[in-house]
């Protein structure tokens, strides 16, 4: 119970790589906050956490939008009384080559997976600066890193978030705030699930690990950077992938 008497919030967490991630916070004793724009799924995923015996909350938020990441952050205070863990997952994908790649796409891809980062963290960061304490964990992509054809946008989000990253490390690390960030790899969630088993063994031969990684492989890093075993660490990004990145 490494986590007792946190909490925690993870955004875009009713399913998929947020949802492993707020389950294993919950297991090692966090309370939680499950937040998604698809409430009934985040209801769902706050019921599986209650099950574990932690307190659990769902709540609907566009982290693109400051107001409402204000107000999921304040909601979060007041029902379950702090904010010490920050996870900022909540992303989206709009996939096209540049000259096909329209620019509401390129603009909703920006809004979601960087601006939706800036906001959370500008809302959370009040509250952890006052208690001197606080643990964000931003997931990033190996895309950010690599590049990927048809990922311009999504590439170039996830890249903007290691700078932000970084930088809300330097700013808070003298107010005990840790702020890093977590770069997957191809990793088993619906989406790889979708591709066919040919598409899926030609990626498997660009990892030397050979096989795509678990969300419970992400869940894991995470667990490790919000605990005490990472408290010297910050501005940091953490590579989950298989090797296909070094």
């Amino acid at each position: 119970m490494m986590l007792k008497d946190k909490i925690a919030l993870v955004t875009g967490s009713a399913q998929g790589i947020g949802k492993a991630i707020a389950l294993k916070l919950a297991q090692n004793g966090a309370d939680m906050v499950i937040s998604d724009v698809n409430l009934d799924k985040a209801g769902e995923t706050a019921a599986e956490v209650e099950r574990l015996g932690r307190r659990a909350i769902a709540l609907k938020a566009n982290v693109a939008n400051l107001q409402e990441a204000e107000a999921m952050i304040d909601e979060t205070v007041v029902k379950l009384g702090a904010i010490h863990i920050l996870i900022n997952n909540a992303g989206i994908t709009r996939d096209a080559l540049i000259l096909r790649m329209k620019e509401e796409d390129w603009d909703a891809v920006i809004a979601v997976n960087l601006k939706g980062v800036f906001n959370c963290t500008k809302a959370a960061v009040k509250h952890m600066a006052k208690q001197r304490y606080g643990r964000i964990v931003n997931i990033a992509s190996i895309v950010g890193e690599m590049g990927n054809a048809g990922q311009a946008n999504y590439a170039a989000s996830k890249a903007g978030v290691f700078g932000l990253t970084k930088t809300v490390a330097r700013e808070f690390a003298s107010r005990n705030i840790t702020c890093n960030a977590i770069a997957p790899g191809f990793i088993e969630t619906a989406m790889t699930q979708a591709l066919s088993s040919k598409v899926r063994e030609e990626l498997a031969k660009q990892i030397p690990m050979a096989r795509l990684g678990t969300p419970d492989d992400v869940a894991e890093g995470v667990l490790f950077l919000v605990s005490d075993a990472a408290g010297y660490i910050t501005g940091h990004v953490i590579n989950i992938n298989g090797g296909m990145y070094m």
